[in-house]
């Protein structure tokens, strides 16, 4: 189902199966955000694909961007800064990590760093995580970030070089896990078995983009890309192998022909949930505010290709229902976040892109 949407004073009122929300403008004139994060203070931090980390007060975005950053490769492509996620201790001592793309030895990749936030600025910025290998590709690079259960986990995109996904000796195509530091959990699946990264936690993915903790189960979940159609939507299970490039619901950009060899091979997980054709999966959250009852636990997933709003209905681990919002109405939906209120908050991905907030109409 589609949202509708009805005037009314005030804006523009949709209407979904269990709501009626309004979208409000809380900024404009960002350049390709990619994700944003809600400090305890009330501000906005919001990353741009371009290289710049940008800072909303009092909603007001502000014109100096924050300094510190490293070196981030930055081209017409996918990569730049990525994804930003505060330390569970952010209150305490305000660290800050964020993925973004670096150049190194071979080519580019996708780095994790943690710096303290003060002052708008990243101060002592340490890398805790370089991917490797880097290649001179400019696709897929992941990179969604999430602090659960005292670990920090981040999704890696194939990088366009699919037989890697299957290769445990290398990053891309996987899902790793860290401590906070960027050290190794002793009780990683792979933790010192030979020829494997002992960092990963899972392989055989795409480019997962979307990662969320249900907020009464506690199961981490992604999503990933698929290639022309087969995006898939799974549960992070420790040592699973996604399939990625043998399995696949998708097909080849340019044939007709499907990917690997089937959608189906023993040792390698299904996907719980998947699209044909492809909704360009992005961000994603788990609803658990109090300002949409009705939406308690819903998943929403903003779709790239489809410009609109995914809401996912679970129970019991399987989705039971879908809905899709916002059709065509903002463009490419890049990020959505619960904010600090209860309310939704989404980034539209353009060159003038915007900070929308969605807020219920009673």
């Amino acid at each position: 189902m589609v949202g509708t949407a009805a005037s009314a004073a005030g804006g523009e009122v949709f209407e979904s199966r269990k709501a009626k929300f309004q979208v409000v403008t809380v900024a404009s004139g960002l350049n390709h955000p990619w994700s944003m994060v809600f400090l305890p203070s009330g501000e906005i931090l919001v990353t741009e694909r371009s290289g710049t980390l940008r800072l909303i007060r009092r909603g007001v975005l502000q014109d100096t961007p924050v300094r510190g950053l490293p070196a981030i490769s930055a081209n017409q492509d996918q990569g730049g800064l990525l994804d930003l996620a505060l330390d569970p201790d952010f209150e305490e001592h305000r660290r800050l990590c964020i993925s973004y793309v670096a150049q190194g030895e071979g080519g580019r990749g996708t780095e994790i760093g943690c710096g303290i936030f003060r002052n708008d600025r990243l101060e002592d910025l340490q890398v805790i995580f370089r991917a490797v290998p880097k290649n001179k590709s400019g696709r897929h690079f992941g990179c969604r970030l999430l602090f659960a259960d005292g670990y920090l986990y981040a999704t890696l995109g194939d990088r366009g070089k699919r037989p890697q996904a299957q290769d445990p000796g290398t990053h891309p195509g996987s899902v790793v896990r860290l401590f906070a530091d960027g050290a190794i959990p002793p009780d990683n699946p792979f933790a010192g078995k030979s020829g494997h990264q002992p960092e990963l936690y899972t392989y055989g993915n795409r480019n997962p983009q979307g990662l969320a903790r249900h907020p009464v189960t506690g199961v981490i979940w992604m999503h990933e890309h698929g290639p022309r159609g087969g995006d898939e939507l799974n549960r992070v299970i420790a040592g699973a192998n996604y399939g990625w490039p043998v399995i696949s619901y998708g097909k080849e950009y340019f044939l007709p022909k499907a990917v690997g060899e089937g959608t189906h091979k023993a040792g390698m997980e299904q996907p719980v949930y998947y699209w044909v054709p492809s909704i360009a999966p992005s961000g994603m959250a788990f609803y658990s505010g109090s300002l949409f009852p009705a939406w308690q636990n819903s998943l929403f997933i903003g779709s790239l290709k489809f410009q609109e709003l995914v809401r996912l209905e679970l129970d019991a681990g399987r989705v039971v229902a879908e809905e899709r919002l916002l059709s065509g109405e903002y463009g490419r939906i890049r990020d959505v976040r619960q904010g600090l209120e209860g309310a939704l908050y989404l980034l539209t991905d353009a060159a003038e892109g915007q900070l929308l907030k969605i807020v219920p109409v009673d």
